[in-house]
């Protein structure tokens, strides 16, 4: 059943990211001219669009050519591979991603999403990118078994990844002077950093937060691989 949904969520992502580079161009006005040349690749929205796509896409050839046992003998390369991208960035980050946005535009919508863009950025991909991703991401944590790495691994990776999109941040500000997020604008410095941190720490509980639910989901199986690890050990 995963592959069908793995693969209707690779076409989906991909088709928003050909739709969003291909037809969505915002006048002069609307978006800092600053801004205007960095192109999409400023957002953290348009990094996890990219995030999504190669993941549904590993799933997708792990469907194919790798494994979804519960728990194979020696995994292959492509489901480890699929495992720890989904506890450590898939999901958090997806999951940050759409209730960051959705909260903040509930909030004041000026923040994340000016009423001005909307003429030029059709609704539906804006759930293509903030709403959908939510749905899938659960979907593929219902639909397959994972383990999840040691917490240090896991919160690890996803503060580095984090981490990287922070700079990229402040290196596009450096070079332009402009924030990337209107929030940014409204914000002292103290502020700013105050927010970062904040932010840092609700994407890390958000690791928390799917691990909670794969073991909720697959505690049974989890129970069982524990135990025959624990048999293992005593032989």
């Amino acid at each position: 059943m995963s592959l069908p949904v793995n693969a209707l969520a690779t076409a989906h992502f991909l088709f928003g990211i050909y739709y969003a580079m291909a037809f969505v161009a915002f006048p002069d006005g609307v978006m800092p001219d600053a801004l205007r040349g960095i192109g999409w690749k400023k957002y953290l929205t348009f990094w996890n669009m990219c995030l999504q796509s190669l993941y549904f896409t590993i799933c997708v050839l792990n469907d194919i050519a790798g494994s979804n046992e519960i728990a194979p003998k020696n995994p292959p390369l492509i489901r480890r591979i699929k495992d720890y991208m989904l506890c450590t960035v898939a999901f958090p980050v997806s999951m940050f991603v759409g209730l960051t946005f959705w909260g903040l535009y509930a909030i004041d919508r000026e923040l994340v999403f000016p009423k001005a863009l909307d003429p030029y950025f059709p609704s539906w991909l804006n759930h293509v990118m903030h709403t959908n991703i939510m749905i899938f991401i659960v979907l593929e944590m219902v639909l397959s078994f994972r383990k999840y790495p040691t917490r240090g691994n896991g919160t690890g990776g996803l503060t580095a990844f984090m981490c990287v999109y922070l700079v990229w941040t402040f290196i596009i500000y450096f070079y332009s002077g402009a924030w990337v997020y209107p929030v940014l604008e409204v914000l002292n410095w103290g502020q700013r950093a105050i927010f970062f941190i904040v932010l840092l720490l609700f994407v890390n509980s958000l690791y928390f937060v799917g691990e909670f639910v794969n073991k909720t989901i697959w505690g049974k199986e989890l129970r069982q691989l524990e135990r025959a690890g624990s048999h293992k050990r005593s032989n």
